[in-house]
């Protein structure tokens, strides 16, 4: 299986998820430009974090034109598996590929912590096989998090268990004190009705080495790789 890794001027998180796929999970790697017009034979394709076009009129909104996302879109409605994460999510957002938007933090100010997750859908790739009601510290990094959907989406989200994690604190409680940045019901990441295209918040390509004392990211990747598998 091959894992096609975006990288758009302005992405930095593109090495820490070649990394983990080449290094830690010893996965078959393509790094894709933004001008690509192929994905050359990827089987999944992640869209990292970053700055995308360095965040001008608004995150991921001019991401969403480059040449490779018309590939990674008609990729994705054929059934294909997309992950975004950060950034990524952001313009799986803009790109109309999830419901929903990605918001400024209601604090107005960049986040850079480690925040705690719930895992909340039952049957989606990264959470299926994830212990149920076990809390997962997962670093967060991010000025636009704030999830937004109006209550008729996140109605059909509740109904279709596409809401994939929420903000909780250490202990798996889901609260507003545990919200970091004042995202909806506190959603942390979605995923469409086909769960064909995820994205979420937190990087969990950052939480996927013994060396860096945590890998529960490392946790949600393995349930993707089984479910893929």
């Amino acid at each position: 299986m091959k894992f096609g890794i975006v990288i758009f001027p302005g992405s930095n998180c593109d090495h820490d998820m070649i990394y983990l796929f080449r290094e830690l999970l010893k996965k078959d790697v393509v790094e894709l430009w933004h001008k690509d017009h192929s994905l050359k034979g990827a089987d999944c394709i992640l869209l990292p974090g970053g700055f995308s076009y360095g965040d001008y009129l608004r995150c991921g909104a001019l991401a969403k034109f480059s040449p490779v996302m018309n590939e990674v879109m008609e990729f994705a409605d054929k059934g294909g598996f997309v992950m975004g994460v950060c950034n990524g999510f952001q313009i799986l957002c803009e790109s109309g590929l999830l419901p929903g938007a990605l918001l400024p933090n209601d604090a107005q100010k960049f986040i850079c912590k480690n925040v705690y997750l719930l895992p909340d859908s039952k049957t989606s790739h990264l959470t299926h096989y994830l212990p149920s009601g076990e809390p997962l510290k997962i670093p967060i990094a991010h000025a636009d998090g704030r999830y937004y959907a109006d209550e008729k989406t996140r109605a059909e989200l509740r109904k279709n268990d596409q809401i994939l994690f929420r903000y909780c604190d250490e202990t798996g409680t889901v609260s507003d004190v545990a919200n970091p940045n004042g995202s909806v019901d506190n959603i942390a990441g979605v995923c469409n009705a086909k769960k064909n295209v995820y994205g979420m918040m937190p990087h969990p390509e950052r939480a996927a080495d013994v060396t860096l004392n945590n890998c529960d990211g490392l946790k949600i990747f393995d349930s993707m790789l089984k479910m893929l598998r």
